[in-house]
């Protein structure tokens, strides 16, 4: 979360010439500045401290930020719960709804706070809906879930692979063979 890290990001991203791009940020982020420099480089446009929402093909996308209040676990905050509802609260129940967020909205394995304290009271907003998607990083791995109408994706690192939940005593850089390293990072395609 320094600016040069951002200045490597920005020219990274450039180079990967993917048409419009989307953010949401992480813990790493916002940690210095409570978000400000992400907000200014990456988040320009965005409300509160970086949420947003478009729609793109008769699909509603949310951009959440769950890591500005971040303890133990992600946390959403009453601003931006309030501000969530309301977002929703004029779509029709057949619109499908894709959420990102950084850390897991649903409690993936609490004890390494892989999950957000308050994601259950958003997903109860979504549950009048008939398809919602949510991605989400920060745990370095691939792990689904489906509950009802909503389904949980999350994506592998492009960094550091981490252990599979409760796998090892904490969660954290894990040093693999280097012939299994593009096994356990990675990028993810959604279409």
């Amino acid at each position: 979360s320094k600016a040069a890290e951002f200045d490597t990001a920005q020219e990274i991203i450039k180079g990967a010439k993917a048409g419009q791009t989307f953010y949401v940020p992480g813990e790493h982020d916002t940690a210095l500045d409570d978000g400000a420099l992400y907000r200014e480089r990456f988040g320009k446009g965005t409300v509160g401290n970086g949420w947003y929402s478009f729609d793109h093909k008769g699909v509603h996308f949310v951009g959440l930020n769950n890591v500005q209040q971040i303890d133990a676990m992600g946390k959403i905050g009453s601003e931006q719960l309030v501000w969530l509802k309301s977002d929703l609260a004029s779509r029709s129940a057949s619109t499908p709804i894709v959420i990102f967020a950084h850390i897991p909205l649903w409690m993936v394995y609490p004890q390494w706070g892989w999950g957000t304290q308050d994601g259950a009271e958003a997903l109860s907003y979504l549950k009048r809906f008939g398809s919602v998607t949510v991605l989400n990083g920060h745990i370095h791995q691939i792990v689904q879930k489906v509950e009802g109408n909503v389904s949980f994706h999350t994506a592998s690192s492009t960094a550091f692979p981490q252990p599979a939940p409760g796998k090892a005593s904490n969660p954290g850089p894990m040093v693999v063979p280097a012939g299994h390293l593009r096994s356990v990072l990675g990028i993810t395609n959604v279409r």
